[in-house]
C-alpha cells in the first residue's frame, strides 16, 4: 500500500519538483491550493497525472486538518515573508498534527543556519525562528539543508561570470561551497517524505567546489581560460549588506539585493562547511555536479 504524502507550496519552482519525484516513486499525492491563488493549467496538470487537489480557502487549522487528512507526512514546500516561513507554516504544522499526521518536513531547503545567531540571515532567522514552535510540538520532523541550489550557478549568483571570464568570490579562494541542485534536492525530500523515520537533521550536497576549484570547472567545460577575482572580505562584505539594506531595505521583498549579499556572507564563513553528508542514505540519486550544471547552461539546456 503506497504512503499519501501531503505538499503544500507545491505549484512553486521546488514544490513542482517535489511532486514529481513523490509520483515517480509511486506515492499517492495531494497538494494544497490556496483558492485565492489557484492556476488552473496547473491544477488540471497536476490532477492528469493522479494529483489530488486540496483546495482551501481561509488556511485556517480546520481546512487544513481536513487537507492533512490521512496523510503519512506533510511536506512545506511554502516561500515568502515571515507571514508564511512562520505564521503560514505553524497554521499547517496545527493542521497536520489535529489530522494524526506522524511525520512533517518544514520549508528549510537552505545551508546549515543551526550553526549561525539571530541576525545574521533575515531569510534563515525566520526558519529558526519556526523550528521553536517545531521543536515543541508532537510530531516527527526532518529538516533538508543542501546548501546553495547549484541552479543558481548559471547567473543568478554573481559567482561565476560569464562574460567577464571571472569566478568572483569574497573571502578564501580554497574555502569550498556547497551546492545542490532543486532536482535532487526534490528527490531526497521525497524520499525522506516516504521514509519511515529520519533524524532531525540531514544534510546534502550535490557538490562542494571553492573558487579556484570553480574556475578550474569552468575553464574546462567552457574551453577558456577563466580567472579568479577577490572582491574583498568578509568584512567588506558585510559593509555593503549594511549599506545595501539602509538605501534599499526590500522590506516586503522575498530577496532583495541585500539578502542575496547575506547567503553569500553565509556560505563563505567557515561555520557553513559541511564534515559529512547523508548523501548516502538512498542509493535511488544520481547527485548532480556543478561541472554537469555548468555544462549543460553552455550547451543552452535549461536546467
Amino acid at each position: 500500500m503506497s504512503k499519501l504524502i501531503v505538499v503544500a507550496g507545491a505549484t512553486g519552482n521546488l514544490g513542482t519538483r517535489i511532486v514529481k519525484a513523490l509520483l515517480e516513486r509511486k506515492s499517492e499525492v495531494r497538494v494544497i491550493v490556496r483558492s485565492s491563488s489557484l492556476n488552473a493549467d496547473l491544477v488540471s496538470l497536476l490532477r492528469k497525472n493522479g494529483v489530488e487537489i486540496a483546495e482551501v480557502q481561509a488556511w485556517n487549522v480546520e481546512e487544513l486538518t481536513r487537507a492533512c487528512s490521512g496523510a503519512h507526512c506533510v511536506v512545506s514546500a511554502l516561500s515568502g515573508l515571515r507571514e508564511v516561513i512562520i505564521d503560514a507554516q505553524k497554521i499547517l504544522l496545527d493542521g497536520a498534527i489535529a489530522a494524526g499526521v506522524k511525520r512533517f518536513i518544514p520549508s528549510d531547503y537552505a545551508l546549515d543556519f543551526t550553526k549561525f545567531s539571530h541576525g545574521e540571515n533575515r531569510n534563515l532567522d525566520w526558519r529558526r525562528e519556526f523550528h521553536q514552535y517545531l521543536d515543541k510540538a508532537p510530531i516527527e520532523s526532518t529538516s533538508i539543508l543542501n546548501g546553495a541550489f547549484a541552479d543558481m550557478l548559471t547567473g543568478q549568483m554573481p559567482l561565476v561570470l560569464f562574460k567577464q571570464k571571472k569566478v568572483l568570490y569574497w573571502g578564501k579562494a580554497d574555502h569550498a561551497m556547497t551546492f545542490t541542485t532543486m532536482d535532487n534536492t526534490a528527490a531526497y525530500t521525497a524520499n525522506v517524505a516516504l521514509d519511515s523515520k529520519t533524524p532531525r537533521y540531514l544534510r546534502i550536497a550535490g557538490d562542494s567546489k571553492s573558487p579556484n576549484e570553480m574556475r578550474s570547472v569552468i575553464s574546462e567545460v567552457s574551453g577558456e581560460q577563466y580567472k579568479t577575482f577577490r572582491a574583498g572580505g568578509p568584512g567588506l562584505l558585510g559593509l555593503l549588506i549594511k549599506v545595501a539594506r539602509f538605501f534599499s531595505p526590500g522590506k516586503t521583498e522575498l530577496y532583495p539585493a541585500w539578502q542575496g549579499m547575506q547567503y553569500m556572507h553565509n556560505m563563505i564563513d567557515d561555520r557553513a562547511k559541511q564534515d559529512s553528508t547523508d548523501n548516502s542514505r538512498y542509493n535511488d540519486i544520481k547527485w548532480t555536479s556543478a561541472e554537469d550544471v555548468l555544462r549543460a547552461h553552455l550547451a543552452g539546456e535549461k536546467w
